[in-house]
């Protein structure tokens, strides 16, 4: 029978397997796919700054010109054209220009669907499995 997995050690415990055993079919078989995360991580860092994640969100919501982002921000249109230019460069954000205003959308809804579940999972306050990551 497995172990139930915890997250508390004793003060001073290594987690660390006191042998070597590794599972080749198990390695053989997530090793192509492990490699394709190659700049996986990337998106996850421009997703790891707060102003960054709310602009996701908003985008997700609706396209919204530069100066309705840094409404939502509080910030200047400097600041928000900043981000905005981030997620453009990394391909999560795309923009058109009409007149003087510069309007901004998210190139694919998956990543406002991510940030909004991971809402839902902080205010369910659950782990996967049920487990509360809550104090009590």
């Amino acid at each position: 029978m497995a172990r139930k997995l915890g997250r508390e050690s004793r003060a001073g415990e290594h987690l660390v397997c006191a042998v070597n055993h590794v599972d080749d079919e198990v390695v053989a078989r997530l090793k192509p796919e492990v490699d394709r995360i190659e700049g996986v991580a990337a998106h996850f860092k421009a997703l790891a700054d707060e102003t960054r994640v709310k602009i996701v969100y908003a985008l997700s919501q609706a396209e919204l010109c530069v100066c309705d982002v840094a409404a939502l921000i509080g910030g200047s249109k400097a600041t928000a054209s900043y981000h905005l230019r981030l997620l453009n460069h990394l391909g999560l954000a795309d923009y058109r220009k009409d007149g003087k205003l510069v309007y901004y959308r998210l190139t694919d809804q998956l990543v406002g669907q991510l940030v909004r579940d991971v809402l839902v999972y902080k205010s369910a306050g659950t782990h996967v499995g049920g487990e509360s990551h809550e104090s009590t």
